[in-house]
């Protein structure tokens, strides 16, 4: 069995944590901090999806483990293991901003193989499989390409918060930042779907975790995009400092930069 042959299961998680999260979003809402030394918010939406999806994985694959954000592993040394991120984003989330998502991975003998970035009240999804990469939503359905840049000064660059990055990170993020022509905060998992659309070049986090980051890399791979870690090694093995660009050549002027 190959990765593709989830897809349609993969929707179908996607379907359930959407219908478990929309009735939660733009209301009064409680919520939790999961620091005492930053806000690190999280809802009874947040917990109530990765529930409901956890169900489904295990009525269907039993013998499948299980990465989530918020409960924690299960079975993660099984050939085929499922990451989750139910609202990536829970900050914009809480803020009724759209611009959060549910991220789903599907992992085979730990390598990522399939995700997908599911945004319910917008109705979009953004998929792929490291060999290709699609968009569905409200104005139908098309392959995901990312675009050509040369230079950083003339690329688009996207990062949730140069808050979230310590002192030094910050630092240095700042550099790439005076180099491009735009930068916009704030993105969560949409500014690497909107890279692997084409729309912008860039994307430099850092702090991540696997759920975070994994479940978009087969969709970045997919468009035709790169993912590195700030080092240029693999992302999962760089301490959650990720590197993200649509054309080599800026993301090798990004590292530079970065590492200068």
């Amino acid at each position: 069995m190959t990765a593709i042959d989830f897809s349609a299961f993969i929707d179908q998680l996607a379907t359930a944590s959407g219908d478990t999260i929309l009735p939660f979003f733009r209301t009064s809402l409680a919520i939790d901090n999961k620091r005492r030394d930053t806000f690190d918010p999280v809802t009874a939406a947040d917990r109530a999806a990765e529930n409901a999806m956890r169900a489904l994985i295990r009525k269907a694959f039993p013998d499948h483990g299980i990465v989530g954000e918020e409960y924690g592993n299960d079975r993660d040394d099984a050939e085929y293991v499922w990451v989750l991120d139910p609202i990536d984003g829970t900050k914009s989330f809480i803020n009724g901003m759209p611009t959060w998502g549910t991220l789903i991975g599907l992992t085979r003998f730990g390598e990522p193989v399939f995700g997908m970035m599911h945004q319910p009240f917008i109705r979009e999804r953004f998929s792929g499989d490291n060999g290709s990469a699609v968009y569905r939503g409200p104005f139908g359905k098309r392959d995901l390409r990312v675009r050509d840049c040369a230079s950083l000064g003339d690329a688009l660059l996207s990062t949730t918060s140069p808050l979230l990055m310590n002192e030094a990170d910050r630092a240095a993020f700042s550099k790439v930042e005076r180099a491009v022509k735009l930068s916009r905060y704030g993105g969560d998992c949409y500014g690497y779907c909107m890279l692997a659309a084409g729309q912008i070049d860039l994307v430099i986090e850092t702090e991540l975790k696997p759920y975070d980051i994994l479940p978009l890399i087969p969709v970045i791979v997919g468009a035709g995009g790169i993912v590195t870690g700030w080092d240029g090694r693999p992302p999962l093995t760089s301490d959650g400092r990720v590197v993200v660009a649509g054309d080599r050549r800026i993301h090798q002027a990004a590292l530079d930069m970065l590492n200068t």
